[in-house]
């Protein structure tokens, strides 16, 4: 399994990252709708991995190419991936608050369920390395990953499943978006995907752990 996740960190954004653009580009044929389900996804996790293993910490790569504890291409590994995922599950274009609802849901609870999954196995693998109170507290793979991944990717997931379905409500009421209204949406649904789980895990850890967790937690601590 090791061998495995090592290999698809570089198979999976060569493939799926020209795949995933490729889908929403069938499916929508307007770039700004496009770069918010593709471009969304690949900043946010060159953004807030990057911050919680180069600043704060908390997570650490264990791969033969890095940018101090993390790997330059973490953004389209995920980012693809995610893309792709959100392209599979995607169903009719969202035409009512109901249905915005509806996918901002699936999405994460899809992106939830696989991503503590895969996180278990990376851990267990050594690819990855997470100092959260878990560890710090000689608990198992399965505990570390439980005590973030349904906040982070959960919530990611539906923080992007709103925004992806918000714009298809907008773009089917009130017509294609201009350039700037785009790029305003773009950025704010990036703030939401960033600050919505982040916040949710923290709020999560204070009540369980009594501290964020947004620092590293010493074993001796």
């Amino acid at each position: 399994m090791t061998a495995t996740l090592r290999v698809y960190q570089y198979l999976a954004p060569a493939v799926l990252a020209p795949l995933s653009f490729y889908l929403w580009w069938t499916e929508y044929r307007n770039l700004s709708q496009v770069l918010v389900a593709w471009l969304i996804p690949v900043l946010w996790s060159y953004i807030v991995p990057g911050i919680g293993t180069n600043m704060f910490k908390v997570w650490e790569f264990n791969v033969r190419w890095k940018l101090g504890r993390f790997r330059p291409h973490h953004g389209f590994v995920f980012g693809s991936t995610t893309a792709t995922i959100a392209w599979l599950i995607h169903g009719q274009p969202a035409e009512t608050l109901a249905d915005i609802a509806r996918f901002s849901l699936i999405l994460a609870s899809v992106l939830g369920f696989w991503n503590v999954l895969y996180e278990i196995k990376a851990l267990r693998g050594g690819i990855l390395k997470v100092y959260n109170q878990p560890w710090a507290d000689g608990r198992g793979e399965e505990a570390i990953a439980l005590d973030y991944a349904p906040w982070i990717f959960g919530g990611f997931g539906a923080a992007h499943g709103l925004s992806i379905a918000g714009m298809e409500y907008l773009v089917g009421h009130f017509g294609p978006l201009g350039a700037v209204q785009a790029a305003i949406y773009l950025l704010l649904g990036l703030a939401l995907c960033i600050s919505f789980p982040v916040l949710g895990f923290m709020r999560h850890s204070l009540q369980v752990h009594g501290h964020p967790g947004t620092r590293p937690v010493s074993k001796e601590g």
